[in-house]
């Protein structure tokens, strides 16, 4: 079973329609007691980073997420600016995010190195993940997602990007803290790739994350 977190943003009828299509039973959970005993959760997001943070603070469901994760054994995908919210702050916004992957999320003017090219990021990307990340297995090669973003997620440390994509300078398409998984682009927009990504994310076990 595949909990989506429902507080109000995300585009969740496309993640549950695409799972329906892979015969994957899905719920939207808008009660902690749906998040406690989850097995799989996914945290969408669209728009701006400071009104999902403040939405999720306001659901009453970021109680019950952030100790379903320091329990750890749950796997857990945010897609968009759910990834972002997984770090600790963003440009974008004031509010602070979950912190469950250390970094920063941060602007692609910052880098420099995008002058001359338009912002947001929107449109298909090639999508690079690195060795043996299991979200990505089928995915090693010939990977393109959908992307619509101008935020980038800045790791701490190297060691929890799990997949990288070029705009101007490599960033990290994906990131990774033990069972906690974040993606920037739009499985539910990407076809055949993104439906392996949700299919792979579905299979993961908590001793195999």
């Amino acid at each position: 079973m595949i909990t989506i977190v429902s507080y109000g943003v995300g585009n969740i009828g496309a993640l549950a329609t695409m799972y329906k299509r892979m015969s994957v039973p899905t719920r939207f959970a808008t009660t902690p007691a749906e998040i406690e005993d989850a097995t799989h959760v996914i945290l969408p997001g669209v728009g701006g980073f400071d009104d999902a943070m403040t939405r999720l603070n306001d659901s009453g469901l970021r109680e019950p997420l952030d100790a379903m994760v320091a329990r750890g054994g749950v796997p857990v995908l945010g897609i968009c600016v759910g990834m972002q919210m997984l770090g600790e702050s963003s440009d974008e916004g004031r509010c602070q995010g979950l912190a469950w992957v250390p970094g920063q999320v941060r602007h692609f003017d910052g880098t420099g190195k995008t002058q001359g090219l338009p912002l947001p990021h929107m449109g298909w990307n090639d999508v690079k993940p690195l060795a043996g990340v299991p979200l990505f297995k089928g995915l090693e090669t010939d990977a393109r997602f959908y992307f619509l973003h101008s935020y980038y997620f800045e790791c701490r440390d190297p060691a929890h990007e799990a997949a990288h994509a070029e705009y101007g300078a490599t960033f990290a398409a994906s990131v990774r803290n033990g069972c906690i998984y974040g993606m920037q682009g739009h499985p539910e927009k990407s076809h055949h790739w993104g439906a392996t990504l949700l299919k792979n994310f579905a299979e993961l076990e908590s001793s195999r994350c």
